[in-house]
């Protein structure tokens, strides 16, 4: 049967990527205290194509990615996943992202009741041929925010609201990524307070009395963060976006800033 994808270009442009998008299947995620979560990811998986080819091949991305399914995904079985995409479909450069709900266990700070919180994560695999891949774990943090301004200028009470840490993150070859829950805790410990889906009146109780005694504006958390970041043992790039969904303005306080950190 004819194969029109392979017939020459003449046009002479070399595209960058191109792939599949939202396709969607489910994997095993590694959990920090052992055993692994189900999710269900939804995928763009490209790469790129030389300029003498007319097409890429479509479906073997699904072939390529099919076998994987339902099975413990990390970086090595990502390497294995672009590096067959390389050869297969004859690319200098191929790249697979995955992006998914992860629940985290929540104890509520007074009552001890557990729940289950969302959030939302994405692995990221990068790789040239003949070169490591690089993988990049990314991964948007919810807890709350106290206004520093509010609480000093008010006769009592301060304006607090819902705000988001966003990160993504790249290791040095060889040093292992760190787990979801860890990088969770850590972006969680930069905002006034924790957030938690279950929570009894005891628990209320402390979780805003938490947050008035710890105000911070978006810049203070940004900030916070970026010291955390930079304190993790052999990251070599960050990526940082913080917001505060003002509770009482019509719009969103925003901070952001990235940085590629030199080896000790």
């Amino acid at each position: 049967m004819l194969d029109v994808q392979n017939r020459e270009d003449e046009r002479g442009i070399a595209i960058q990527r191109v792939g599949v998008k939202e396709v969607r299947l489910p994997f095993l995620i590694k959990k920090q205290a052992g055993g692994y979560q189900q999710v269900l990811a939804r995928i763009t998986f490209t790469v790129s194509l030389p300029m003498e080819f007319k097409g890429t091949h479509m479906s073997r991305f699904l072939e390529i990615l099919l076998p994987w399914s339902e099975k413990p995904l990390a970086e090595e079985e990502m390497d294995a996943m672009l590096t067959e995409a390389l050869d297969r479909l004859h690319a200098e450069a191929a790249e697979v992202s995955l992006a998914f709900t992860y629940f985290l266990e929540k104890k509520a700070p007074v009552s001890g009741r557990t729940s289950l919180l969302d959030v939302d994560a994405s692995f990221t695999g990068r790789k040239r041929r003949g070169e490591p891949m690089q993988f990049e774990l990314g991964l948007a943090m919810p807890f709350t925010s106290l206004c520093p301004c509010s609480k000093e200028i008010s006769a009592y009470g301060a304006h607090n609201q819902r705000s988001t840490a966003r990160v993504r993150l790249r290791y040095r070859e060889g040093v292992p990524c760190i787990y979801i829950e860890d990088l969770a805790e850590l972006l969680e410990r930069q905002g006034s307070a924790p957030i938690y889906p279950l929570l009894k009146r005891a628990d209320e109780k402390y979780v805003t009395e938490a947050a008035y005694e710890n105000p911070k504006f978006v810049e203070d958390i940004l900030r916070d963060t970026v010291l955390a970041l930079r304190a993790l043992p052999g990251l070599a790039y960050f990526s940082l976006e913080c917001e505060n969904e003002e509770s009482i303005h019509s719009h969103n306080a925003f901070a952001a800033h990235e940085e590629y950190l030199k080896q000790n």
